[in-house]
């Protein structure tokens, strides 16, 4: 794990006993029975045909601060929803991401949309807090958990409905993802210990990910002519969202990128 990793994995436990003593993990779960009905996010994504668009909402970025000011979820993601997007993603870090569970749960009401939480999970608590909001699917990426870790909070987002999306950036981790028996797999072409971002790290993964398995390419992509190199790669889905949201208007943006000239 990075130190950059270990910082955030450390808060985020801190955040989740904060959490935990505000709202105690019995009144989460009595919550879930409340909960919108869960929309099929894997389906969603895993549709046949072109590439298919998870359209992120995200406040602020660590190296490039505030992203677009003043902007409201509904807005964004109503715009998204209107370019053919195939479902959301919402970050809800608020440290370094300026994101809420509020946000998550406003994108939910605003469109039909499947929502993944976008968020650093460490704890089963997270995951039940996600249902609670109305997620669809949670993000859990293999660099921030152990293989025991992993494997329990996969097994928890499946027996509440939910889709895990199971992110990795070190392609050493990919075996320990695919025996999950994982069917949705991000791979974060952003070297978290570099910073560095390299749309190629998808493609070159993309032969040692089995066919059932839809890959979905994460960072990097800013161009139709990179969507059409994953497209052209087999990949079944793409998550963007900063190169969206700097555009003048992120839901024209998202149509480009689907092929879509406005």
């Amino acid at each position: 794990m990075s130190s950059i990793l270990e910082t955030i994995v450390a808060r985020k436990r801190k955040e989740v006993a904060l959490a935990r003593e505000r709202v105690p993990t019995a009144a989460l779960e009595g919550r879930l029975a409340t909960a919108p009905a869960v929309r099929d996010f894997f389906a969603a994504v895993s549709a046949p045909g072109a590439i298919r668009l998870i359209a992120e909402f995200k406040r602020k970025s660590p190296s490039g601060g505030e992203i677009r000011p003043g902007a409201t979820v509904e807005e964004v993601v109503r715009g998204y929803a209107d370019a053919g997007a195939a479902a959301l993603s919402v970050l809800t870090d608020g440290w370094d991401f300026g994101g809420s569970l509020v946000d998550l749960a406003s994108a939910r009401i605003a469109v039909s949309l499947p929502v993944l939480r976008k968020e650093f999970v460490v704890d089963r608590y997270q995951v039940l807090e996600a249902r609670a909001h109305g997620a669809d699917a949670v993000l859990l990426i293999a660099e921030c958990l152990d293989d025991c870790h992993l494997r329990s909070l996969y097994r928890e987002i499946l027996d509440l409905g939910m889709t895990p999306l199971v992110e990795l950036h070190d392609e050493d981790n990919l075996p320990r993802v695919l025996d999950l028996g994982a069917t949705l797999v991000g791979v974060n072409n952003r070297n978290l210990k570099t910073m560095t971002t390299d749309l190629d790290h998808v493609l070159r993964l993309r032969a040692r990910v089995p066919a059932d398995v839809v890959l979905v390419a994460e960072s990097g992509i800013k161009t139709r002519a990179d969507v059409e190199r994953l497209e052209a790669a087999g990949i079944g889905a793409m998550l963007v969202g900063e190169s969206l949201l700097r555009q003048p208007d992120p839901g024209q943006a998202a149509a480009r990128l689907l092929g879509d000239v406005i």
